[in-house]
């Protein structure tokens, strides 16, 4: 697996470093201190698994810099690894096409499985964002990533997650891993629960729906 990770703090960088190479004993790490330095690297290498990025850094503005990432790694997952913990700001990210925000004051482990599930095709949302508090129950339709809406579209149509993954393009386990987080961020047990939610939230009105 190779990796670029890029945060300006030398001790954090070196204290992911420690945590990802005892986790990975074969992952390839690529370090980038700005996001100047994540854009030289693209021009000449783009061959990465992976991206784990601070979100305030020098040398650019992150509503800048991440949608410029994701268009020349449309394919490589980003996680955001920062200090910053603003539903909002979150929110934005993963409307850029994140596919995971880890806060810096996460135990290892959670680092961990929050880098597995996103190697997997899935998704990690910071577990304060997946209550039952009402404005996060509101805001559900809008944290559904475009992929997570084409999933629960065809649960609705009562498509099995092998139907899915064949008319999606994707592996079986990939669907599994959407619909499992799509339940937790509709705040549902079942896929009936989700279909209901997400009609009720406005998630299946565009469209055919």
């Amino acid at each position: 697996m190779r990796v670029l990770v890029a945060d300006d703090h030398e001790l954090f960088l070196k204290g992911l470093e420690f945590i990802l190479r005892d986790s990975y004993p074969d992952i390839e790490l690529v370090f980038a201190h700005n996001y100047a330095e994540i854009f030289t690297l693209l021009e000449s290498d783009r061959r990465f698994d992976l991206l784990m990025t601070d979100l305030a850094m020098p040398k650019g503005k992150w509503q800048e810099a991440l949608p410029h990432i994701h268009m020349l790694l449309p394919s490589t997952p980003i996680i955001i690894l920062s200090a910053v913990f603003d539903k909002e700001i979150v929110q934005k990210t993963m409307d850029i096409g994140v596919s995971g925000y880890i806060p810096k004051t996460s135990p290892n482990a959670v680092i961990i499985s929050a880098l597995n599930l996103v190697m997997a095709g899935g998704m990690y949302i910071p577990p304060e964002l997946l209550n039952n508090q009402p404005e996060q129950s509101a805001a559900a339709s809008h944290i559904l990533t475009p992929r997570q809406i084409d999933v629960i579209r065809a649960v609705a149509e009562g498509k099995s997650n092998k139907q899915i993954a064949y008319e999606l393009g994707l592996s079986e386990g990939t669907v599994k891993l959407h619909v499992t987080a799509i339940l937790k961020l509709l705040n549902v047990n079942n896929r009936t629960g989700a279909v209901r939610e997400a009609e009720r939230l406005g998630v299946l009105s565009r469209d055919k729906y």
